[in-house]
């Protein structure tokens, strides 16, 4: 049996992991090295992408200036974050503020050590990239519409780094880029719902809060429609292999989120709906293995 010490310290593990949203930056950084090989380098080896140690490091930054953003968030948003989210702020507790700042700038600093592997541009861009999350966190996420655009933006400056990487500037990539956008823009709208009780005890101006929720609903809907629209295109005008399915899946899945969406009343229907969303997301990352489902066998050798 694991002694008291070896519980604590398992229980401020899992805190940490909690914090920094560990499955998060295990999906990111899988759907950067699966869009490496089969958007944005398709025609390179296999091989050559999974062990190209510039890649690796550009990943490995990604991660942990995500990881950071993810504690910086946590550290302002305590407690709004105990009203909205009690039972996982709970366990975010664990871990005081003193080893979040501690651990925030250890992983930034490994972020940019690792980053001078690659270039001088690589620092800048993720030293960069580290100011913006902060700036983000502290001043910008309360500032209605302005927040939730950055928020999105910063989401996805982990896949330019890579596509800059990799100068591969398709017009197929920006379609799939301005689909992952708007999903997770919409997303950020409805987490502005989610999470309303908190951030108007700690005097957020959210879109919700400043118009209420009929105009939350109506520019959330605005945003389902304009995502369509790249997924048709995608669908149309592109090759994307069997992908085509998921995104003809996600149009059928998103008019049924509409539906619910001028359905929701409750904290738990928003709740529902942030999830669909979000599993729209995921299942986009596992789903790019349908561009070409025998291309990894074909490039092994």
């Amino acid at each position: 049996m694991l002694s008291r010490k070896n519980k604590l310290f398992l229980l401020k593990g899992l805190s940490l992991f909690s914090i920094i949203r560990g499955y998060n930056v295990l999906v990111i950084t899988l759907a950067q090295y699966l869009a490496s090989v089969y958007i944005l380098a398709p025609d390179l080896p296999l091989r050559q992408i999974i062990f190209d140690p510039n890649l690796f490091v550009l990943v490995l930054a990604s991660a942990l200036v995500i990881s950071g953003g993810y504690i910086i968030n946590s550290f302002y948003d305590s407690e709004k974050d105990l009203i909205n989210r009690p039972h996982k702020t709970m366990l975010d507790r664990l871990v005081n503020q003193q080893t979040k700042l501690s651990a925030y700038f250890v992983f930034n600093f490994l972020a940019v050590f690792f980053a001078s592997y690659v270039s001088f541009r690589a620092v800048v861009f993720f030293s960069i990239y580290i100011f913006a999350i902060w700036f983000y966190s502290h001043r910008l996420k309360k500032i209605p519409v302005i927040g939730n655009l950055v928020s999105a933006t910063l989401i996805i400056v982990p896949f330019f780094a890579i596509l800059v990487y990799y100068r591969n500037f398709e017009p197929v990539i920006f379609v799939h880029a301005v689909f992952l956008f708007l999903i997770i823009l919409a997303r950020e709208v409805v987490k502005d719902l989610e999470n309303i009780a908190g951030d108007m005890a700690q005097n957020y101006k959210t879109i919700p809060i400043l118009y209420g929720a009929v105009i939350s609903k109506m520019v959330i809907s605005v945003l389902i429609g304009l995502t369509i629209i790249p997924a048709l295109l995608l669908i149309d005008k592109f090759d994307v292999g069997y992908m085509y399915i998921y995104f003809t899946g996600c149009i059928f899945l998103l008019i049924v989120f509409l539906y619910l969406l001028w359905m929701a009343k409750s904290k738990k229907d928003y709740v529902l709906l942030h999830n669909i969303l979000k599993f729209i997301i995921v299942l986009g990352v596992f789903s790019i293995l349908l561009i070409d489902i025998d291309l990894v066998l074909n490039r092994i050798v």
